[in-house]
Parts: structure tokens; C-alpha cells; sequence
């Protein structure tokens, strides 16, 4: 059996996260607990149901009364007088009522800070449609709210009593307007009520913390971290990317006799003057506090990490391939989520016929149309940064960026097109460009006629400087096989030994180590 190539020590800042996946929820019901459902449902769905809706008919025309010709947009201000007093009144006392309804048990602990001491309210983990149950609790605040959300039948008018921060897709601008929204209402002192953000802006499985966005702490004032949980047997509240839908979830809720839910105010977060001039650090700061007392981790997913799961399942792969930590790995290696989303096209094409999106040393020789060499194992060993034998999307990406495409230059492509033509016409012929790959890779009756054909485009029987190079920009990946071929020949000459039996096939050589620790050194 051949032996694998040792991987080389890897960067630890781009290991792989403690929670793999945070957008998933696997719902198990047993045969046991669907009956316990089914027979408490048929009691509890339509009594709770009957009477959300008798409450949602008295709420709707207090809320209609309070928000009354008030703007939304323009030079808003905050509500007061009777309009507070009865927007109070719906959201409050009625919403207290409704999650009572629908068999909520609800308990505070620590001491909610006022308006003027932490005007920003930063609650974590978002996890369920239900965590709204924490506007109630803390009086009300204003939330930052998608402008679609105010045309929503009955719920729309709710929202408005909030007088939420807005945000449009329509609008380029909006994401600074929002920011400056935020910050106007947190800095004046104390005239509006609190401001109340969810920093992860997406549903995770309150696994971990993934990535807090910026919006709740580029204002630089105080902000009071509230932690958010559920312990209940039975979870039917946490509403994810992959798991059970809304509407189940809604229905599998009514059907308990109670839902069990903790919201836990901590002390107020001021900033201090380094955290002030870099709110990521605020963030990260807030987080780290946030998961100690939670006991969770912390990873850098972010809500794009979702958006490449949806685009991995429209690629046939499984949606969690395209988990990749984007923050961080888009931080270090320099790259937009088009970029990403474009190695994924290319990671799909290599493992469409892979089980469970991970790909082998196998799949990945037969995608290079090339047998499996020692040059070979040495490249695949520069992706495989966990050495567990494949290739995930994560490990793919990182190739690529940092392996392949610095390898992929003009002068690269150039000295390997001079070594293949080497009657120097200015054409490689298929006996040329056989002989080299067979020497490179040592398999003498290697057939190299498809890998050829590929490249002359034409069909001329010749490869032309402009049809290698275009091939070669395109498959990164040949020009990191190319250069470590070399390597492996210059320490070969250097030991002054034959490179079929001299080396070790589980050894390394100093100039992939090299080669690594340049990459890393990029990284950084």
C-alpha cells in the first residue's frame, strides 16, 4: 500500500473551527415524543391559536392609533406622551401576554442598564424568530429592521411601534445610513430609548458565537451584552439554514405544555480608547465575554458562509462544503466573496463525483488527467492541511490562493513552456509535451493525449505559446505541480542522489517546507 505524504505543520490561525457547522439543527423526534405532540396538539394547537388571534384583534388598533401619521424616514424623533404610553401597551403588556399564550416561561436574570448608561443592547445567540420575546423583557428598545418588514400584514404595525432603525436592499447607501442611525440614537443621551441589535445578523444553532458585525459598536459608547437561552429537552425553537422550517417549528412549539426561556443581563461593555478606534476589537471584546459566560466558542462565520452553503447545494454538493470561515479566510488570503464563490465553481468541478464533497488523491490526479506520482502526493499533501487523506473546499480554497497562484506567474509559465518546446520552434508537439510529463513524473508509458488535446484548443497538433499560457492561468494547479517538480530535482541534485530511490516516499523535502513557510508568512 503507498505511503501518504506527511502534511507540513500548519498556521493555527487557519485551522479548521471548533464548531463546524453552526447553521444546522437536526430536530430528532422519536416515535415517542411525535405522540406526546400529537396529543397535546390537538388540545393546545387550536385553544393557543384562537386566542393569539382574539389578542392580535384588540393589539392591532392600539398599535394603528400610536403609530398614526408618524414618519418613518427623514428627521425622525423619538415617540413620547400618549403615543409611548400606548405603544407601551402593545408591546409590553400584550406581547408579555402572547408568549404567556403560547406557553412561554421566562425568567431575567441581572439588572438591565437604562438608556443613558448602555445605549445599545447586543444580544446573543440569535438562534429563532422567538428571541423577539427579549424586546419585551427589556422595554421596548428600537431594532434595526428590513424595511420590507413594515408592510407585513398585522406585525408591520407592531414594528412600527418600535420605530426601528431601517435597512433597504434597494438602497446602496443603506449600510452607512444605518451605522449613522445608530450612532445618532446612542449618542443622544439618553433621548431615545435603546438600541437593540443581534451583532451575529443571522440564525446559528447557539453551538458557538460566530462573527459579530460592527454596526453595535462603531458608535463607541457602552453596550450591555445580553445572553439569550433555551433549556428545554425538547428544541423546538431554533430555526437554521439546514433543520426543520418556520411554520413546523411554530406548530411543534404550540404542542408543548411550556417553553423554558433565560435572558441574562451582564454588565455594561465601555469601551476603552483602543477598543474606540477599532470597533472590531469592541466586538471581538464583547464576544469573548458574551461565549465565557455562555460556554460556548467563538468562531469567524459569518452570514456569507450561508450564502456559500446555498450556492454548494445549487452545485449538487453538500451545503455545509461550502462552510469556509469567509471573514477570516477572506481577511488573510485578500479575498471578495465573488472570489470565493468562484473557487467553489472550481472545487465543484473536481468533486462532482465525490461522496460528501471532499476529494482524494485519486479524484484529484484523475481531475489533473495525470496518474498518481510522488510530485503528485507533494502537491496534494500542500492542500491536505489536516493530513486526514482529502481535500476539503475549506483546504481548497487555501491551496489555491496561497500554494498555486503565486506559483502561476509569466515567468513560471515561460520556463515551462522553453523546458517543453525544446527545439525551440516556438510550438510544443504531442512528442514534446510527452516526454517532459513522463520525466516529471516518472511513468514512462504515460498516455498524455487528453491532458494535450485540452490545451491545443485549435486542434493544430501543436501547442502554441498563447494557448499553453491561457490553459495555464485557468489551472492554477499545473504550476505548483510544475514547481515542485523542480524542487524535488534541484534537492535531489544538491544530495547528489538518483530521485527514484533516494527519497523516503513519507519524507518532505527542505524546499516544500520553504515553499510552506513562504505561504504562511503571506497568510500572516
Amino acid at each position: 500500500m503507498r505511503q501518504r505524504v506527511f502534511s507540513l505543520p500548519r498556521q493555527q490561525s487557519l485551522l479548521q473551527p471548533a464548531v463546524f457547522n453552526p447553521f444546522a439543527q437536526d430536530l430528532k423526534l422519536t416515535t415517542g415524543l411525535k405522540l406526546k405532540c400529537l396529543l397535546l396538539g390537538v388540545l393546545l394547537v387550536p385553544l393557543r391559536c384562537l386566542l393569539l388571534l382574539l389578542l392580535l384583534l384588540l393589539a392591532w388598533p392600539i398599535a394603528a392609533v400610536a403609530t398614526l401619521l408618524l414618519p418613518l424616514k427623514g428627521n425622525v424623533e423619538p415617540m413620547s406622551g400618549w403615543r409611548r404610553c400606548l405603544s407601551w401597551v402593545v408591546l409590553a403588556g400584550f406581547g408579555r401576554l402572547a408568549f404567556c399564550i403560547m406557553g412561554f416561561r421566562v425568567s431575567v436574570r441581572g439588572r438591565r442598564a437604562g438608556s443613558a448608561e448602555a445605549p445599545i443592547l447586543a444580544v446573543a445567540p440569535h438562534s429563532s424568530y422567538f428571541d423577539s420575546i427579549v424586546c419585551i423583557v427589556a422595554g421596548a428598545p428600537s431594532t434595526v429592521s428590513r424595511t420590507e418588514n413594515l408592510s407585513a400584514p398585522i406585525f408591520g404595525r407592531f414594528l412600527r411601534c418600535l420605530q426601528p432603525v431601517l435597512v433597504s436592499r434597494l438602497d446602496p447607501d443603506s449600510r452607512k445610513n444605518t451605522i449613522l442611525e445608530i450612532e445618532r440614537r446612542a449618542t443622544s443621551g439618553g433621548r431615545w430609548p435603546q438600541v437593540l441589535i443581534f451583532p451575529e445578523g443571522t440564525c446559528t444553532n447557539r453551538a458557538c458565537l460566530i462573527t459579530f458585525k460592527q454596526g453595535a459598536f462603531i458608535p463607541r459608547v457602552p453596550v450591555q451584552p445580553v445572553l439569550l437561552r433555551y433549556p428545554n429537552k425538547l428544541d423546538t425553537v431554533t430555526w437554521t439554514w439546514q433543520g426543520p422550517k418556520g411554520k413546523m417549528l411554530f406548530l411543534l412549539t404550540l404542542c408543548q405544555l411550556y417553553t423554558n426561556v433565560e435572558i441574562e443581563f451582564l454588565p455594561p461593555e465601555i469601551p476603552g480608547e483602543k477598543e474606540k478606534a477599532n470597533p472590531t476589537l469592541f466586538a471581538n471584546a464583547v464576544r469573548s465575554v458574551m461565549a465565557t459566560a455562555l460556554h460556548v466558542p467563538v468562531t469567524d462565520h459569518t452570514y456569507e458562509d450561508c450564502r456559500l452553503m446555498i450556492s454548494a447545494g445549487e452545485l449538487t454538493l453538500p451545503m455545509e462544503a461550502g462552510l469556509v470561515e469567509f471573514t477570516k479566510i477572506s481577511r488573510k488570503l485578500n479575498l471578495k466573496w465573488d472570489n470565493v464563490k468562484k473557487e467553489l465553481e472550481g472545487f465543484s468541478a473536481i468533486a462532482q463525483s465525490c461522496q460528501g464533497g471532499r476529494i482524494t488523491l485519486e479524484e484529484f490526479a484523475h481531475f489533473l488527467k495525470l496518474p498518481v506520482s510522488r510530485p503528485l502526493e507533494e502537491l496534494f499533501s500542500l492542500f491536505d492541511r489536516n493530513g486526514d487523506g482529502t481535500i476539503d473546499f475549506r483546504e481548497y480554497v487555501i491551496g489555491v490562493t496561497i500554494l498555486c497562484r503565486p506559483a502561476n506567474t509569466d515567468e513560471t509559465i515561460q520556463m515551462a513552456f522553453k523546458l517543453f518546446d525544446t527545439d525551440k520552434d516556438g510550438n510544443i508537439t504531442h512528442s514534446e509535451f510527452s516526454a517532459l510529463i513522463r520525466s516529471a513524473l516518472g511513468v514512462p508509458e504515460l498516455d498524455v493525449s487528453r491532458l494535450f488535446s485540452e490545451i491545443d484548443v485549435d486542434s493544430s497538433g501543436h501547442i502554441t505559446y498563447e494557448e499553453f499560457r491561457t490553459f495555464a492561468l485557468t489551472h492554477p494547479e499545473y504550476a505548483k505541480l510544475f514547481t515542485t517538480y523542480l524542487e524535488l530535482q534541484r534537492y535531489h541534485a544538491l544530495q547528489g542522489m538518483e530521485p527514484e530511490t533516494s527519497r523516503p516516499a513519507n519524507s518532505v523535502c527542505p524546499e516544500d517546507t520553504q515553499e510552506d513557510s513562504s505561504s504562511d508568512k503571506k497568510e500572516d
